[in-house]
């Protein structure tokens, strides 16, 4: 938060670590996700002009967290899994703003085809965001 709109000249590498850290689970805590999720947020507030360039691959990463968290079968406490679930929604819903709508409109597919109640809740409250 302290480089604010600087954060773009680093786009690129962020977006490789933040992808990175996505895909991997770090375990019960689940804190590397949690973290990063905050820095995606974050890098989502400062650098929205940006975005919608990245989108295709920020929501891919996003969608297959939330069916990852979800579906995941290890030891991993439920209130660690609901705060990954919410501060994914959380990118998801700014994404959405960022984007005029675009997140809303590709995902409606989606929603209509989940069958995941979970990851149902977590798209509707982005297709809900005002």
């Amino acid at each position: 938060s302290r480089l604010g709109i600087l954060i773009v000249r680093h786009l690129k590498r962020l977006e490789r670590v933040i992808l990175g850290y996505l895909e991997v689970s770090d375990g019960p805590k689940e804190e590397a996700r949690l973290a990063i999720l905050e820095t995606l947020q974050c890098t989502i507030e400062h650098a929205w002009p940006r975005m919608p360039c990245r989108l295709p691959v920020l929501l891919k990463a996003l969608l297959r967290l939330l069916w990852d968290v979800h579906t995941d079968r290890g030891p991993t406490p439920e209130d660690v899994r609901a705060a990954l679930l919410h501060r994914a929604t959380q990118c998801l819903i700014l994404l959405d703003h960022c984007c005029q709508g675009q997140v809303k409109e590709l995902l409606q597919g989606v929603h209509s085809s989940c069958e995941e109640s979970r990851v149902r809740e977590c798209l509707s409250k982005v297709q809900e965001s005002t």
